[in-house]
């Protein structure tokens, strides 16, 4: 399956901005490509807000924050 650029954004930004998707809602081949952009793109306050929200789990915030380490 190709991952398309677009796609990963768009998806980044319903799940860590909006809260209007989750990772379980998109096909599982994006969940690593959203994750690194989110950690790449995304400020530190942007991520913590998903998480208080209740839009990502821990463990996908934990995931995304070993990314932006990288």
């Amino acid at each position: 399956m190709p991952i398309y650029p677009w796609r990963v954004s768009a998806y980044a930004m319903d799940i860590y901005i909006f809260g209007n998707r989750t990772f379980a809602q998109i096909p599982e081949p994006y969940v690593i490509p959203v994750m690194q952009y989110a950690a790449e793109k995304f400020r530190q306050d942007q991520i913590d807000n998903a998480l208080e929200k209740g839009w990502i789990t821990q463990q996908e915030y934990d995931q995304t924050m070993s990314y932006k380490s990288q």
